[in-house]
């Protein structure tokens, strides 16, 4: 610069994400084609191959990323997948894969064209697999075997593996995380040699399957557990036993109480979320959850009154009687054994066919850090009277209860004296949320609800009350695959 000449203009610097000539910055090009080539393969199998069209730049970046396979996407009508495009995809890909999803149960596949899938270069070291296929035969069963050494994630259903010995095969699955069996039947030896054979799996799901009568778990890393079954013989076989043995790193277990008659908790130190406990089991036969030295069960009295009363089909109005006058006299879900309490169990779902005060109360006893408490119920016990009955236990029980969420409110009197027992005297409460029908959504109804409930003399000032129409708990048939396990409060209704 010459001394004594005019300064220059100093330009002045672009602002994040704006180029100098006013335009936006494209910073996702700018990304290397490895990290591109991941968030493609996070997209809807049409959507990253559209991406193509984006600019020269993507023309083939979706072909070398990991390949998104989902069948659902390719249909040509509303049930049949378009076998021309998927070989299409298959031929042009260059892989690695990433994900195949394919469902002949709900979707028409030809069986060349799942044996393709599964052979196809494009998807190998393949990390998550939706499988269901009702038509499984044995050449399909070996191939997908050959993913085991990279899976992540594998829900796999609607198939028969009762003549597959996983014990022999030796199978190893070193990454899998998520596994779940969906209407599967397996032998009892193949199903734990199969868990055994996951030294990394943290999420189970075991959904309607048949082939054993026990399910045993001694695993240090699984952290979600759910089993959901038939509730009917199938070729004589019906889960009977769950055994938790050990499972340090165990918080959620989710089962259907009602028809497993036994539930034992061996060692699972951080078990935070229980359910569905019911007060309904099998017809004459003791329902059982023992968490270590605790003991909950079903009175087999009650499981044959409701067994009988529909088998012989008897009028609705002659069965909530028996049911409820029986009920009344005998409880059908009790703590047998409370020697120690169960401190780590803060969240709790129960299965009531009788909403029961002196049954809740007796499961805080058992589990004294509970937070929140979620309660499907059809009927309500006459009464569930507390004042005087249960005024000694109020001076030393200290609830530490902040959420309690009742399925089906309808205003009844012992609906009433029930939710009154936590309105006037839970002091921690947040939340309760009440599920009505549509019919009762008016004001008048609400109104002479909060009237009713005291709600104006709650012992927690701050706890909030609501009246929502539908579900607002999400039982076990809400859980429609693996990845719902992985949720840290299962039973909230999103």
């Amino acid at each position: 610069m010459d001394a004594g000449g005019p300064s220059p203009k100093r330009r002045r610097p672009a602002s994040p994400g704006v180029e100098e000539d006013g335009g936006c910055a494209d910073y996702i090009s700018a990304l290397p084609d490895a990290v591109l080539g991941d968030i493609i393969s996070l997209l809807p199998t049409k959507e990253g191959a559209r991406t193509r069209i984006l600019a020269s730049r993507w023309r083939d970046l979706w072909l070398s990323a990991p390949l998104n396979l989902d069948c659902r996407e390719l249909t040509a009508g509303r049930n049949e997948v378009r076998s021309d495009v998927v070989s299409r995809i298959l031929s042009s890909h260059r892989g690695p894969g990433r994900r195949l999803y394919i469902n002949t149960c709900i979707h028409w596949i030809p069986a060349d064209t799942v044996e393709a899938c599964l052979r196809s270069a494009a998807l190998d070291n393949i990390e998550e697999l939706d499988f269901i296929n009702h038509l499984l035969e044995k050449p399909q069963r070996a191939l997908i075997l050959r993913f085991s050494p990279t899976l992540r994630v594998a829900n796999i259903g609607g198939c028969n593996l009762s003549d597959v010995n996983f014990h022999e095969l030796h199978l190893h699955f070193p990454l899998l995380k998520l596994l779940g069996l969906v209407n599967v039947m397996i032998s009892e030896s193949s199903l734990h040699s199969l868990i055994a054979g996951c030294p990394a799996l943290e999420c189970l799901l075991i959904d309607m399957c048949s082939g054993f009568r026990r399910i045993q778990i001694n695993s240090p890393t699984i952290r979600c557990m759910a089993v959901r079954e038939y509730g009917i013989p199938i070729e004589s076989l019906l889960l009977e036993q769950i055994v938790i043995e050990k499972a340090p790193c165990l918080v959620r277990l989710l089962f259907e109480r009602g028809s497993i008659l036994q539930v034992t908790v061996l060692a699972a130190p951080k078990l935070e979320t229980l359910g569905f406990i019911s007060d309904k089991c099998r017809s004459g036969e003791l329902s059982r959850l023992m968490i270590g030295s605790t003991v909950i069960q079903v009175c087999p009295v009650v499981s044959q009154l409701h067994f009988y009363v529909q088998k012989n089909c008897l009028s609705p109005d002659l069965c909530t009687g028996l049911i409820l006058w029986l009920s009344y006299l005998i409880k059908g879900l009790r703590v047998d054994n409370l020697i120690t309490v169960v401190q780590t169990v803060k969240i709790l779902a129960l299965d009531m066919h009788n909403l029961s005060l002196d049954t809740v109360i007796e499961l805080m006893r058992c589990f004294p850090c509970l937070e929140k408490l979620y309660i499907q119920s059809f009927q309500s016990r006459p009464g569930n009277l507390w004042r005087r009955k249960h005024r000694n236990l109020l001076r030393c029980f200290d609830m530490s209860l902040k959420t309690l969420v009742l399925q089906l409110y309808r205003g009844k009197k012992s609906q009433i004296n029930f939710l009154t027992f936590f309105v006037l005297n839970a002091k921690v409460l947040e939340s309760v949320t009440l599920g009505i029908t549509t019919r009762n959504n008016n004001e008048k109804f609400l109104a002479e609800q909060r009237r009713k409930l005291e709600l104006e003399n709650r012992v927690s000032r701050d706890a909030q009350f609501h009246f929502i129409t539908g579900t607002c708990v999400r039982s076990s048939y809400d859980i429609k695959h693996i990845g719902d396990l992985d949720l840290t409060d299962p039973f909230t209704h999103m």
